[in-house]
């Protein structure tokens, strides 16, 4: 297959991105890392007037900490550049282990950050990691930047809240609290696969207590989400095989995901409770060590 004929622009500032998008609007498409653009195009699912090529605009493939303020991710960061990060895996282990199961190397080095978050695919690492990490997602056009919270960006299925004109330009990652606890598991048929269901949780003790605790889920509903109720359950206990498995069945009520050629809804909630208790034991561990 191959695309429908398209005009190519490639800016070489976030200048020349922004005015292009301004003209052009909702007849244009942004080329980043292009592993999930590419083949809709091919298959004609997507027939954009206009390609924008970012990938020769300097300053958005940035990784900075700041002390106080948190990880700062570029919007052409590579999946792979997340994954081998030191200063990502020192502040956010998390999500250098969610990495390694994002497709294939191939992939990880061509996928962007910016890009996985624009597509929002219900079964992509990169959003659920917005979600569990209360990440901000800013944006910029001919109108201005603006900051959006993950909960406010991510809309429904390859649905988010970014407009036409508009580009993603960073990620930011508050830091976490001290001695926070972490697990991330994915469950897919292949390595490399789409993940049938994901977990990924943040665990934080006081004096033995939870006092802080995140679960997020994805490959359960049209979007990434956090299980709240689950998370408020936790608040307050010592850890209890019970209180665990309380916490996960919770989780598994919470989701409501479809069928399809790879699970059906049921499998799917039964992941969501194994993969929910296995991540959240795991993080309340890590957290009682960091408490040690």
């Amino acid at each position: 297959m191959k695309p429908a004929a398209f005009q190519y622009v490639q800016p070489h500032s976030r200048a020349e991105a922004i005015a292009a998008l301004g003209q052009h609007g909702g007849s244009a498409k942004l080329l980043a890392g292009g592993q999930s653009l590419v083949p809709l195009l091919n298959f004609r699912m997507l027939r954009p007037e206009v390609l924008i090529d970012v990938n020769r605009i300097p300053g958005l493939d940035h990784v900075a900490w700041a002390d106080g303020a948190g990880l700062r991710v570029g919007a052409l960061t590579r999946h792979y550049a997340l994954e081998t990060s030191a200063v990502v895996a020192q502040h956010f282990p998390v999500v250098s282990a969610a990495m390694a199961h994002v497709a294939h190397l191939a992939i990880r080095n061509r996928g962007t950050i910016g890009g996985s978050l624009a597509h929002a695919d219900p079964a992509a690492e990169l959003p659920m990691l917005a979600l569990l990490l209360d990440a901000e997602i800013t944006t910029e056009s001919i109108r201005g930047a603006r900051t959006l919270a993950a909960r406010d960006f991510l809309v429904g299925a390859l649905a988010t809240a970014l407009a036409d004109d508009e580009m993603i330009t960073e990620v930011r990652f508050p830091p976490l609290p001290a001695g926070a606890g972490w697990d991330f598991a994915e469950f897919a048929l292949r390595t490399g696969d789409y993940a049938i269901a994901a977990a990924g949780a943040m665990v934080v003790l006081r004096d033995g207590k939870i006092a802080e605790a995140r679960l997020a889920l994805m490959g359960v509903g049209e979007t990434a989400i956090r299980a709240t109720a689950a998370e408020k359950h936790l608040i307050g206990e010592r850890y209890r095989p019970d209180v665990v498995q309380a916490a996960a069945a919770s989780a598994r009520k919470a989701v409501s995901p479809t069928s399809d050629l790879r699970a059906s809804a049921d499998y799917r909630r039964h992941l969501v409770a194994v993969l929910s208790e296995q991540v959240l034991a795991a993080a309340w561990r890590r957290a009682e060590q960091e408490a040690a």
